[in-house]
């Protein structure tokens, strides 16, 4: 038996789920808005209060660990982590871009795909053409690493002859460069989600593969660059 909760800011997404053994008993998403730091701590408490569970009882934390927006990985890791300071519980670190693909294969599982030869590409939108993204196989086994990478027409001709599923946030401004290549779909609406983070820590907290909660650090992909403040008159 295991009570996991689930923590997903990397994105614009803020969600927040509390899952017991798989079965999700709460969850609370917002999608677009940018204030996880004023919203996190109050689904949290919402989760809890929904479930009719006490903070104590959780058996773990779990927290989306990148890559995707510098501010929103520090906010949830850094919750997830004073969580687990407070309440002597195990930190889970997962990867994003992995739950995403998870989301991909249950729709596949749903749609009755076969799923030899297919790979899954999540992307997380960066700016322009350009996308943060990995690939994995029908077992989510990493095939390529954590990568920025600018798309193109020619993008994943290494593995051509595979079944290319691409989606997430970055993936809709490809279709247009992929439109003509039979071998290449697109799934809509597949979003990070706390719940996916918790089913993924699942297994982690069963093989005691915990991080440690002192000196794991999100996953950035690139170095934050801080912007010159605004203030008339400054410079």
């Amino acid at each position: 038996m295991s009570l996991i909760l689930g923590i997903e800011t990397a994105t614009s997404i803020c969600s927040v789920a509390l899952v017991r053994d798989g079965k999700l008993l709460a969850i609370r998403e917002s999608v677009g808005a940018r204030d996880h730091s004023g919203a996190l701590t109050t689904y949290i408490a919402e989760v809890f209060t929904e479930a009719g569970l006490t903070y104590p009882q959780m058996d773990a934390i779990a927290v989306s660990m990148g890559p995707g927006s510098y501010t929103g990985l520090r906010i949830g890791v850094s919750s997830a982590k004073g969580l687990c300071y407070a309440l002597d519980k195990p930190f889970i670190a997962i990867d994003t871009l992995q739950s995403l693909a998870w989301q991909a294969l249950q729709k596949c599982i749903q749609l009755e795909k076969d799923l030899e030869n297919i790979l899954f590409v999540p992307m997380l939108d960066a700016r322009r053409m350009e996308v943060y993204t990995a690939i994995f196989d029908e077992d989510l086994q990493v095939i390529e690493p954590v990568n920025a990478h600018i798309i193109t027409e020619n993008s994943f001709e290494a593995h051509a002859g595979k079944k290319i599923i691409y989606f997430g946030d970055g993936a809709s401004k490809c279709i247009s460069t992929f439109e003509s290549n039979n071998n290449y779909t697109f799934f809509d609406n597949i979003n990070l989600s706390a719940f996916a983070i918790c089913v993924l820590a699942e297994s982690e907290f069963k093989n005691t593969n915990f991080a440690d909660v002192a000196y794991c650090e999100p996953f950035y992909l690139k170095d934050f660059i801080a912007g010159k403040p605004r203030v008339k008159g400054l410079y």
